[in-house]
């Protein structure tokens, strides 16, 4: 399974090199838009759009909203996540151990 996570590209590094960066999260990184550009999108018109990022490629453009949604359903299984783990230490170390 792939996880691709949602960032808003905020500059372009190197349109030569089809490079950018994208805040994800309030964390800045470097990507590869050439998944992105082509004849009609040239990559300085890539700044400002909604990305998927995936092992350090900006994958498919996505809207604003779907960004949002993104990103609230991968903050709550991260909270789900830390739940169960919790649960499991509170298991090996309860009284059922």
């Amino acid at each position: 399974m792939c996880l691709g996570i949602p960032g808003q590209i905020t500059r372009v590094i190197s349109a030569r090199e089809r490079r950018a960066e994208v805040a994800i999260n309030g964390v800045r990184r470097e990507v590869n838009i050439a998944c992105i550009t082509d004849a009609e999108h040239s990559p300085e018109s890539c700044v400002g759009d909604w990305v998927l990022v995936h092992v350090g490629f900006a994958m498919s453009r996505i809207s604003a909203e779907e960004a949002a949604l993104t990103l609230d359903v991968l903050t709550q299984l991260g909270e789900a996540q830390l739940e169960m783990d919790r649960m499991r230490e509170s298991a090996s170390t309860g009284p059922m151990a």
